[in-house]
């Protein structure tokens, strides 16, 4: 091995170990702020999640899906119906997980197999009909036989407990007090970086090239002998399964949920992630995630103080003034930006010989 080489793989593990140990200490020194902070950032690692499953419908099979979130709210669901009184089960979240991501993956199939020869505007408007039909039916599953509590939802679900451990209390480990939220931020973390390494190896993978052939010109990759079928349905899947594990880990964290948490805003929303971030790019999409998970919310907590400073007064609602400047800043970055803020080698290059 050259000096050169040795030198970058000395770099890159260094690299790893800092940002490891900057996502270590992080809860703790979050907590300083105020606890609040650290559910924003489970919640903003929940999106991270989400987002890379969408990532992999959107970004890599160049696939457009307004109605990802049905998958999250499929994965919750099954969660909640598997771990609370609604049907007397208490099944451990280590067997629910994989119930609610396969269950997801299903879903994901049965969306893309209908939408298979669907582009563009028509495929959104599909996409976008099935998230809704799923939140409807979520919504109406109360009658005759009540099995997801209609509108009320479903409450008093099991948080997640392994060994004495129990994620929803607080509980003093090697001399350390970790709560909740914190214990939850660690399991997510584990979960986004499994997520993160599953997205790298697909994109420089066989089935990942094949993905790509089919976002530029899928009548070309076809000829080559590309099954574009199995291939789309099995991104619909992968992007699905990331969905329903999110939604499970979020059912667990609230311990209620209802249909309400499973609206089109929410769908849009991932969807801005991955374009701001940048399709196809695995880490511009982490970026992306981050950027509008925790944004919004500092705008939320900051926009009324600055108001009272300057006029001494509120003049514009918080959560107002909050959607102007976020609505805002997407158009100057979709302008500045096209590609996202972090694009992908591909999509750079195809912008740039459009212009």
């Amino acid at each position: 091995m050259s000096a050169g080489a040795r030198r970058k793989g000395v770099l890159f593990w260094g690299g790893v170990a800092l940002v490891a140990a900057v996502l270590i200490v992080l809860p703790f020194a979050v907590t300083q702020i105020g606890t609040t902070w650290v559910r924003v950032t489970n919640l903003a690692l929940l999106y991270v999640m989400l987002a890379l499953g969408l990532n992999i419908v959107v970004g890599f099979a160049g696939l457009l899906d307004l109605g990802y979130i049905a998958f999250y709210g499929v994965g919750a669901y099954t969660y909640a119906l598997l771990a609370s009184p609604q049907f007397g089960l208490h099944l451990p979240f280590w067997v629910i997980l994989p119930i609610g991501a396969a269950i997801a993956a299903l879903f994901g199939v049965l969306l893309g197999a209908p939408t298979l020869k669907l582009r563009g505007d028509y495929l959104a408007i599909v996409t976008l009909g099935f998230g809704e039909i799923i939140r409807i039916f979520l919504n109406n599953l109360a009658q005759p036989v009540n099995i997801t509590n209609g509108p009320q939802g479903v409450y008093r679900i099991d948080p997640f407990r392994l060994d004495g451990l129990n994620f929803a209390t607080n509980q003093k480990i090697l001399g350390l007090e970790f709560s909740g939220p914190i214990k939850y931020y660690y399991l997510l973390i584990v979960f986004v970086a499994l997520i993160i390494g599953i997205n790298l190896r697909l994109q420089n993978s066989r089935i990942g090239r094949a993905w790509e052939a089919i976002r530029e010109d899928e009548v070309a990759a076809r000829a080559m002998g590309i099954n574009t079928t199995k291939l789309k349905l099995l991104s619909y899947a992968m992007g699905a399964t990331f969905g329903g594990l999110a939604g499970g880990v979020f059912a667990a964290i609230q311990e209620f949920i209802s249909p309400e948490s499973f609206v089109l805003v929410e769908s849009i929303l991932v969807v801005s992630m991955v374009v701001l971030g940048g399709m196809g790019n695995v880490w511009g999409v982490v970026l992306g995630a981050v950027l509008l998970s925790f944004v919004p919310e500092i705008l939320r907590f900051s926009v009324a103080p600055v108001q009272q400073a300057l006029f001494g007064r509120m003049l514009i609602e918080p959560e107002v003034i909050r959607m102007l400047l976020f609505g805002f800043a997407m158009v100057l970055v979709m302008l500045f930006r096209p590609a996202g803020l972090l694009p992908s080698a591909v999509r750079k290059r195809e912008l740039t010989e459009r212009r």
